[in-house]
């Protein structure tokens, strides 16, 4: 890192600046579907225009605009990228103490969905883009910003289709990105998880074969009966554990920064006879289930379909399995291992047949380099006695069309601890002013010293 005197950020106004254009972001009904994400980008390429900044508005197909700007450096390295997303799930006003698509500030804190998820993200980058732009720092390689549609429903009209139609405006060595950040707070200690990898998708149909009649003579061949059995295996049982490079690492972090009884407990997590004893130590349930969904491919029956009539037998029965399978991990290897937890062996006359119906594999980056250590850095100066962990995320972002280009992704927007209290996707979505005002601070400091 280059020491400039200038890259000193001016935090009451980026501050400033970067809640004001949150609420502005959230003012945008991006609920998707349908998206219409264009008026966003554009009110987001006004704004850098007035400040010098060239930004493009990509819009794909009608509504659906995504837009990118760049601040030009040395070329010395390849560019950084700022990753957020515009669409936002769908909010029912009724359910919110206030409207969803209002911005307001109320006792500190910003409402609206999207808050969290991601235009809080979105807006500090704005903030950051602003600040670099104004110092005129002599950048050893391009910041590009991308506000993307879609990724609530996939990405297709964002990132995916951003990567395979116009490469070059995504270009990068690192980008950072949402998915991490999130203060968990265990033995005293906070710790900061910043997501390197995230989980693939092998979705998977489920056809129970039986014969056919009616209801009022029932007899044991019927295909409800064999797929309720099958899936009960898979609700109540776990797939095999697989320890991950991320895996690994978070837990020597999270051992050495906890005091020994815990850490000699969160130690165990690597051991597949003691890990379930180890999850037992966390004391928040969502967390544990956490933990235990990186650890592990797994299988969650969420779709069932059997007769049409109440007074019918059907001849088939069907469900869908949500599966998510880990990095190393395939498609064909989740498949062997539901099969044996379902306790099928694949002979002919077998009543359950497994189908794949989409899948996608899991990404990962290396949990530890340059990026990494920035990350720690400015953890270390803002929130001294805090330390930073990987985490893979059990669902999935965009990042995973990044990682494949060889695109360093990282998730990584801090948030304060105790500060998320309106959940991701929930009701009464919120972020507070002073998370907004930590996270401007953190990520200048790691993204400056990357670019300079």
């Amino acid at each position: 890192m280059i020491l400039v005197p200038e890259a000193s950020l001016d935090v009451v106004r980026a501050t400033r600046e970067a809640t004001a254009f949150l609420r502005r972001l959230i003012q945008f009904d991006t609920t998707n579907p349908p998206g219409n994400e264009t008026a966003c980008s554009r009110y987001i390429a006004e704004v850098f225009e007035k400040e010098g900044i060239q930004a493009e508005v990509v819009e794909p197909t009608p509504g659906r605009g995504s837009v990118v700007a760049r601040l030009k450096g040395s070329g010395a390295r390849r560019p950084l990228l700022l990753l957020s997303h515009l669409d936002v799930v769908p909010a029912v006003a009724a359910d919110w103490e206030h409207a969803p698509f209002g911005g307001e500030i109320v006792d500190g804190q910003i409402w609206g969905r999207g808050a969290l998820d991601t235009k809080n993200l979105t807006a500090i980058w704005m903030a950051l883009m602003l600040e670099i732009k104004r110092k005129g720092l002599p950048l050893a390689r391009d910041v590009v910003f991308a506000a993307t549609a879609d990724e609530e429903m996939g990405g297709i009209w964002g990132v995916k289709w951003l990567v395979d139609n116009r490469p070059e405006l995504l270009d990068a060595e690192f980008a950072l990105n949402e998915g991490g950040g999130t203060a968990v707070t265990m033995g005293g200690r906070t710790m900061y998880v910043y997501q390197t990898a995230e989980k693939g998708i092998c979705w998977t149909g489920v056809t129970a074969r039986g014969t056919a009649g009616h209801a009022s003579t029932p007899h044991n061949d019927n295909p409800v009966v064999h797929l309720a059995g099958v899936l009960h295996k898979v609700g109540t049982g776990q797939l095999p554990m697989h320890v991950t490079d991320t895996l690994r690492l978070f837990v020597e972090r999270m051992a050495a920064a906890l005091p020994s009884e815990m850490s000699q407990a969160v130690k165990m997590l690597l051991d597949p006879d003691k890990a379930e004893a180890a999850l037992a130590v966390i004391p928040d349930r969502h967390q544990a289930n956490t933990v235990r969904a990186m650890s592990r491919n797994t299988a969650c029956p969420t779709v069932l379909h059997g007769s049409d009539k109440t007074n019918v037998i059907p001849q088939t029965a069907t469900a869908q399995i949500d599966c998510r399978i880990l990095p190393g991990q395939t498609p064909e290897s989740l498949l062997a291992e539901l099969r044996a937890l379902m306790g099928l062996k694949g002979d002919p006359g077998e009543k359950i047949e497994l189908t794949l119906d989409r899948t996608a594999l899991a990404t990962e980056s290396p949990p530890d380099t340059a990026l990494t250590k920035a990350l720690e850095r400015a953890i270390a100066k803002h929130d001294p006695d805090a330390c930073l962990v990987p985490f893979l995320v059990p669902g999935g972002t965009d990042g995973r069309f990044l990682r494949p280009k060889g695109i360093i992704c990282y998730g990584f927007c801090p948030t304060l601890p105790g500060a998320a209290e309106g959940s991701v996707h929930g009701i009464n979505e919120r972020v507070e002013v002073a998370t907004m005002d930590f996270g401007v601070k953190v990520l200048w400091d790691a993204v400056t010293e990357m670019v300079l």
